[in-house]
């Protein structure tokens, strides 16, 4: 089993496309791409942490097909997108505002949110978080997993410690 993390898939969210700038014709489009990046990376034994804002606009019985069709076992860390409707699915193995794990030797704070600072951030343990689309310089030991800072799927942790750090956004479109 691999474990996987992911933030701000906004599925159904029309506006996504245009205030985060992704590039898809339409939601559709862009909720087809997310699923199959999604799938293509997770097995159905795997683990999947979605630290918030699942879907903007679908309702609960899409909602739930939606979360079906998507591999692994899933938990959720509330995002400020998440309401009742996306909290209440039975497709979720766990739903909490903030989560701590230890995972490959390694402590992780989970939260919808990027913190200033966290439990155990001296020793090592990593804030991982959504909520900024790519658009938040980070703190060392920082990091965004929202499907806008990653190509659209959830990734692991390996994948997030051998990502070179970068301050800005802006610094890594910059290829000189």
């Amino acid at each position: 089993m691999t474990v996987f993390f992911t933030a701000d898939t906004h599925f159904g969210h029309a506006g996504a496309r245009a205030l985060y700038r992704r590039p898809f014709a339409s939601v559709a489009a862009m909720d087809a791409a997310m699923q199959a990046r999604w799938n293509a990376a997770v097995g159905p034994a795997d683990e999947v942490w979605h630290l918030g804002d699942v879907a903007i606009g679908p309702g609960p019985a899409s909602m739930a097909a939606l979360l079906e069709g998507l591999h692994g076992r899933k938990h959720l860390v509330t995002g400020n997108n998440d309401g009742p409707a996306t909290t209440g699915l039975a497709g979720w193995a766990s739903v909490a505002p903030y989560a701590e794990l230890m995972l490959e030797g390694r402590g992780l704070v989970l939260c919808h949110y990027a913190f200033r600072t966290w439990r155990n951030m001296g020793r090592g343990w990593l804030n991982l978080h959504g909520h900024s689309h790519g658009r938040l310089a980070p703190l060392p030991r920082q990091v965004d997993v929202g499907v806008d800072a990653w190509d659209f799927r959830p990734v692991t942790l390996a994948e997030i410690l051998a990502r070179p750090r970068r301050r800005a956004r802006a610094a890594a479109a910059d290829p000189g």
